[in-house]
């Protein structure tokens, strides 16, 4: 069954609920998919208060690294994600008498493999006649044809939401900067409408939304008008200052919320009056041919645009304000592009191999390109963790790997850290990288936070650099605050640490050796590059400063270091270097970088080498 239902129409928090009162998951349990773990989390704390039980009780939720159910729990809100790994498990997700797929316009390659699972799944347990498996795929707005007739012509229906009239406006010309244009849009209709009525801006990201915040608060001192209360919200914002955006402003003080995308479904901000949608998100976007993972800044679709526009009728009749014309809205694409088809596919096709489903014949709604396939599965055999391209089988090392729930070139790295002598630092470090930026530096304080974060930076670069900072995290006593002098995220950094034990539970259980590798920390720079081998580059300015030297990348595209780099300013620039990920703007930029000795590639990852085009 499809349902479509309008913003505002109750159908992720109630639909579950009316569905366990009618007992109609049986024996079973119903579980509920988000693309978000915010959104996975705060839904399930909701519902759980609407049915009077303690989350964890009737109504529980699974995140990565963070399981809040138990024996008696019947619904169950989940990361789409982390459904996926239970089907690694259990293929027929037996356990389960009802599954609904929520936010399915949203297309994330988690979402994507489960209608695949899902469907298998329900065919084989109709096939072998055991406990019938319901399944529902609900959005505010999807291409319903295409889903319809992916699911075999069931059925759609459609709710009405409890939302009001929303008048859009365009923008009459092309805004170039789109930051400035919402500043401008801000404090005209600030001082046109009632105080009462709340603002919501979309931005990209945390140094959108900061850049935005600290325009505002400056212009705001020197305007006629109600007071300001400017609420930041993205995910990697501590809960307390992500809270506020829930708090009822005093009469006559206007809330202006700054949010990305993350506030575009299931996040429900009450009192906004007033979108102002900037039109542009931040997206990550994968290059079969270049294997580079970019973060990339693009215009959004028009189904983002009428989603944007929603969040102003929840309560009362709104209007979102376009800053972008009404023909560039009109030329934008209906829905945005699915994930499966603009990120890399290694970590689902080896979740795919590990659970026993061939690839190559597994039902997709949209199939990703051919070279995306080859090029995931050649990083795969590169790693170690399948044997051949061609009739992909988990090697025993790929095994070990799919028992992590991380990105495989991360378990790779703790597969790989025994040899290495590290770990420990292992452990630490890919914590870190797989959680949120743990540094929070505030527009207005960014010197002073800059000052504090040298006493930790390490002349290797970033990820030693990251290293230590958990360290200290780790030692501290009042870790609260000792965050907020040190201009650190509280949150993120628990995060990782509680990672950090998940992941060590993993490693213990396939009995890796601890170890430690001291202050040697070449070789935690080497078994890092034993993951991440792909993300290499080479100077080709010898003799200029490290922010302006010219780098190439393993695939032979052109990158700088991000500003934000510990080795920005290095001179000379290294020879080498290793980077997390690209971020793409007006020039490439490589994030969280460190020094590597040209010919560490060769030792580490000799067939990467061999194929490797900047390195020949």
């Amino acid at each position: 069954m499809i349902i479509i239902g309008e913003t505002g129409s109750g159908k992720t928090t109630q639909i579950p609920q009316m569905i366990h009162e009618q007992r109609l998951e049986g024996t079973g349990s119903i579980a509920v998919t988000q693309p978000r773990r915010v959104a996975a989390i705060t839904i399930a704390l909701r519902v759980a208060a609407e049915m009077n039980t303690e989350v964890g009780n009737i109504v529980g939720y699974s995140v990565r690294f963070e399981d809040v159910t138990s024996p008696r729990t019947k619904v169950k809100y989940l990361t789409d994600g982390m459904l996926l790994r239970e089907a690694i498990l259990d293929p027929l997700l037996s356990k389960y008498s009802v599954i609904i797929l929520d936010e399915a316009h949203e297309r994330t390659v988690s979402t994507d493999i489960l209608f695949g699972i899902v469907k298998l799944a329900q065919k084989e347990r109709n096939e072998k006649t055991i406990n019938p498996l319901k399944v529902i795929v609900m959005s505010a707005t999807m291409d319903v044809d295409t889903f319809r007739n992916y699911f075999d012509s069931c059925p759609v229906i459609y709710l009405e939401g409890r939302t009001h009239p929303v008048t859009i406006y365009h923008s009459k010309t092309k805004q170039e900067d789109y930051q400035y244009a919402a500043v401008c849009t801000i404090f005209q209709l600030h001082t046109t409408t009632p105080a009462d009525d709340d603002f919501l801006v979309f931005l990209t990201g945390q140094e959108e939304i900061e850049a935005v915040m600290y325009n505002i608060k400056q212009i705001a001192k020197e305007t006629t008008g109600p007071p300001i209360r400017v609420c930041p919200l993205y995910a990697g914002l501590p809960p307390a200052q992500q809270m506020q955006v829930w708090k009822e402003t005093p009469p006559g003080t206007r809330k202006i919320v700054l949010a990305t995308n993350i506030a575009e479904a299931s996040v429900t901000i009450p009192r906004i009056k007033c979108v102002i949608d900037t039109g542009v998100v931040k997206e990550r976007s994968w290059c079969s041919a270049t294997g580079a993972e970019r973060l990339v800044v693009r215009s959004g679709s028009q189904a983002a645009g009428w989603q944007r526009a929603g969040r102003a009728g929840r309560t009362a009749p709104g209007a979102a304000y376009r800053l972008y014309t009404a023909q560039q809205f009109n030329t934008r694409p209906l829905h945005p592009t699915p994930e499966i088809l603009r990120c890399p596919l290694a970590p689902t096709i080896l979740l795919l191999i590990a659970a026993g489903v061939e690839p190559s014949t597994f039902p997709l709604i949209d199939s990703p390109p051919r070279d995306s396939v080859t090029a995931s599965l050649t990083l795969l055999k590169e790693l170690g963790a399948i044997d051949s391209v061609e009739i992909p089988k988990l090697t025993v090392l790929g095994r070990k790997m799919s028992s992590f729930p991380i990105d495989p070139k991360y378990s790779k790295v703790l597969l790989s850290a025994p040899e290495y002598g590290c770990l420990e630092e292992a452990l630490s470090l890919v914590a870190v990288l797989s959680s949120e930026n743990i540094f929070y530096t505030p527009m207005h304080k960014r010197e002073e936070a800059l000052k504090v974060k040298r006493k930790f930076i390490s002349p290797t670069g970033d990820h030693i650099t990251l290293l230590n900072v958990f360290k200290a995290f780790c030692k501290a006593t009042l870790k609260k605050q000792w965050c907020k002098e040190n201009y650190l995220n509280h949150r993120n950094l628990t995060y990782a640490y509680e990672v950090r034990q998940q992941l060590l539970a993993i490693c213990q259980r396939l009995n890796l050796t601890l170890s430690s590798c001291g202050s040697a920390t070449d070789q935690l720079l080497k078994c890092l590059l034993s993951g991440l081998f792909s993300n290499c580059a080479w100077s080709r300015s010898a003799g200029v400063a490290g922010g302006g030297a010219r780098y190439v990348t393993g695939a032979g595209g052109a990158a700088s270091l991000h500003p934000a780099a510990a080795l920005h300013a290095a001179s000379p620039p290294p020879p080498a270097l290793l980077y997390t990920e690209l971020l793409h703007t007006r020039r490439t930029y490589m994030i969280t970088v460190s020094a590597i000795q040209p010919h560490w590639l060769q030792q580490v990852a000799p067939d990467y080498a061999r194929r490797c085009r900047a390195y020949r």
